[in-house]
């Protein structure tokens, strides 16, 4: 039974962190079809810098923890909004365009990762409770676990709560459901785009922190390693849902 309890806890905070990146993935093709293979660039950044940012504030304050999660957020955010206002934006409706710009960026980003942070794995810590276990009905289960689905919670409520009590994410809902009787109804879809890629990155930059503590390392791969499994959950959550 410890064990059966230990391994329902592991799976679902690896599916928390799934769902940090495959969210973003979903609503960006949802919205504008854009198959976006840089995605893992973006965890992958905000992992690096968000360790980074702990390593130099103390890896094992909660300040540290905290800190490298906003900054793994903004950095997110940042890259792709920056990916879709230079790259993306000039290429709407030509996917294989689309394809080839982001899948040579991730490769470029790849690339530039390993100049900086070396091709090895970084292996970081936490706060010391995060390193510690909890006994659950005889389990000993990782508080880290705990922490990520937490946290993976707290983005999906707050994007729920985006999506159906905010005008710009009622428009993004409808976008996705149904693009062109929404440019029918005089509303401009495109102004939405930059703020999708712009969430999209945000989770996947909170997604790529939680990642590196539940792996317990940070490698300029760690990104390119979860996408394939992102873009799996994707495709069976249904492509622009958040279900």
């Amino acid at each position: 039974m410890d064990t059966i309890l230990l391994l329902l806890v592991t799976g679902i905070g690896l599916g928390a962190v799934y769902f940090l990146v495959a969210s973003g993935l979903s609503l960006i093709y949802g919205l504008m079809g854009v198959l976006n293979f840089a995605h893992g660039a973006f965890l992958t950044l905000g992992a690096l810098i968000g360790w980074e940012t702990a390593r130099i504030m103390g890896a094992d304050s909660w300040g540290g923890f905290a800190l490298s999660l906003l900054v793994g957020c903004l950095v997110g955010a940042l890259l792709a909004a920056l990916t879709e206002f230079v790259l993306i934006r000039p290429l709407y409706e030509r996917h294989i365009e689309q394809v080839l710009v982001t899948v040579g960026l991730n490769l470029a980003a790849i690339a530039l990762f390993e100049g900086i942070w070396g091709t090895d794995p970084v292996f970081i810590q936490g706060p010391t409770w995060m390193g510690m276990t909890t006994d659950v009905l005889g389990a000993q289960v990782p508080n880290h676990l705990f922490i990520t689905i937490l946290i993976a919670g707290l983005v999906l409520a707050g994007m729920v709560l985006f999506l159906k009590r905010t005008r710009y994410g009622m428009i993004i809902r409808a976008g996705v459901e149904n693009r062109s009787m929404v440019t029918a109804l005089g509303i401009d879809v495109r102004r939405a785009f930059t703020l999708v890629f712009t969430i999209g990155g945000a989770a996947a930059g909170i997604g790529g922190v939680l990642a590196s503590h539940y792996f317990g390392y940070v490698s300029p791969l760690l990104g390119g390693s979860l996408l394939i499994f992102a873009f799996i959950v994707t495709v069976i959550g249904g492509l622009g849902s958040l279900a």
